[in-house]
């Protein structure tokens, strides 16, 4: 899968969102901002987890510190049930390449749990993985929490 994609899910499901395309590579937070002129927080990241083998896709601001703990609480799972996905994990259940993952449009359904800081975040838009790894996705919070569902968690501790 990638930003065609990905575009293609937006139009079927009339999203409102826009994939930027730019001249550099994305894959980290910081690289991200630094590529839009936009502040690190306003950078989301679509992080996947296997909770019991389970995938859970946890959506982030980008100055978040995801805690597994929290996570594995918030599951009624023990910590040793929940970890990250690898690169390999993160193709085979999303369909995208790792640090392009957006908050949606995955090959099959993925259970998603909305960080608590996000919706909270007050800028008008926020950008997340495009489907590329030079490519991101704008939206509104309101757009995101319509699509992805209102399962939200406190999971992060912000750096």
């Amino acid at each position: 899968m990638n930003s065609a994609n990905l575009q293609t899910f937006l139009i079927e499901n009339n999203i409102e969102a826009e994939i930027l395309f730019l001249a550099v590579e994305t894959p980290t937070v910081e690289a991200a901002a630094l590529a839009l002129g936009v502040l690190p927080e306003q950078i989301i990241k679509s992080v996947l987890f296997l909770a019991d083998k389970e995938p859970v896709v946890v959506i982030a601001s980008g100055l978040a510190r995801l805690n597994y703990k929290l996570l594995a609480d918030y599951l009624g799972l023990s910590r040793r049930q929940v970890k990250i996905a690898g690169p390999d994990e993160v193709l085979a259940l999303t369909g995208y390449v790792a640090g392009s993952v957006p908050p949606f449009a995955y090959v099959q359904p993925i259970r998603t749990v909305v960080e608590t800081a996000v919706p909270s975040l007050s800028h008008p838009h926020i950008y997340g993985g495009g489907g590329d790894i030079n490519a991101l996705m704008k939206l509104t919070v309101a757009e995101l929490r319509r699509v992805v569902g209102p399962e939200t968690a406190a999971l992060a501790v912000i750096r």
